[in-house]
């Protein structure tokens, strides 16, 4: 085998039996092979590859772009909510509240400066009578809930609420009676009449005949109403009355009995 002269190669000592060391004539057999870079050069090489603090250049690349959109992203939700801050500050309240549309078939009532105090009504209550019990009913106008007001006043002697202005009212009448001894043919009238200046006869305004209420069992107490309300035009003066044929049996009960009337 041939092998060229001038490459340099480590001495090779061979050592005999008496531990001299003597130098080899023939040169060895095989050639030490140093292909590879020392350990210490290949170290420097992975340190420089991998960057930083051990982290790869790639990879920081793709850590500061994401911090950059995070950062963007931010940015642009503050500019909006900057812009809808400046919006909110130019918008001028609105004081005026839009007036609702009239509505064909409703009562649009009037508002005007009037308290409600004087507004046209009364609601009278069952009068409890001892001796005498006329078919006018007489009533109680500040038992209880009982109330005139504004341009309706109660007449003591006849028992009438007067109305002093004329216009649309409501009137309404709730009767009460207690039937002892009630029976098939019982029965009782309820009714609601009105007296005018110049007519010299009642006008009937609500009528009620009630019978045929009693249960089948005889000569047993037994408790019937009436209920009479309509809207009615009214004048000036007009005096609205309330009968029953047999107040005697009405109820005892100042809430089982009233009448009343209300300008609308």
């Amino acid at each position: 085998m041939s092998y060229d002269q001038s490459y340099p190669f480590p001495q090779v000592f061979l050592v005999d039996e008496s531990g001299r060391s003597q130098h080899s004539a023939q040169p060895p057999g095989l050639i030490p092979c140093w292909s590879f870079p020392p350990a210490q050069q290949r170290l420097r090489s992975r340190e420089k590859s991998e960057g930083c603090m051990g982290i790869r250049p790639g990879v920081a690349l793709i850590v500061l772009l994401l911090f950059l959109l995070v950062f963007a992203a931010l940015g642009f939700e503050a500019y909006q909510i900057m812009n809808i801050q400046k919006e909110l500050r130019q918008v001028k309240p609105e004081t005026e509240v839009a007036a609702p549309q009239k509505q064909i078939g409703f009562y649009e009532p009037q508002i005007s400066g009037e308290d409600k105090k004087d507004r046209a009504a009364a609601h009278v209550t069952g009068r409890i009578e001892v001796k005498h019990h006329p078919e006018t009913l007489r009533w109680e106008p500040k038992t209880g809930q009982a109330f005139t007001s504004g341009g309706v006043a109660y007449r003591i002697e006849d028992g009438a609420l007067q109305v002093n202005e004329s216009g649309l009212y409501h009137i309404y009448s709730r009767v009460e009676l207690i039937f002892g001894k009630c029976s098939s043919t019982s029965s009782f009238d309820h009714s609601v009449f009105v007296r005018r200046s110049g007519q010299s006869s009642p006008v009937r305004l609500m009528v009620a005949h009630r019978m045929g209420f009693c249960p089948q069992q005889r000569a047993h107490a037994f408790t019937t109403d009436s209920f009479l309300g309509s809207v009615q035009q009214l004048k000036k003066y007009d005096r609205v009355f309330v009968n029953v044929s047999h107040p005697q049996l009405l109820s005892q009960s100042h809430y089982g009995t009233f009448f009343g009337v209300y300008q609308i």
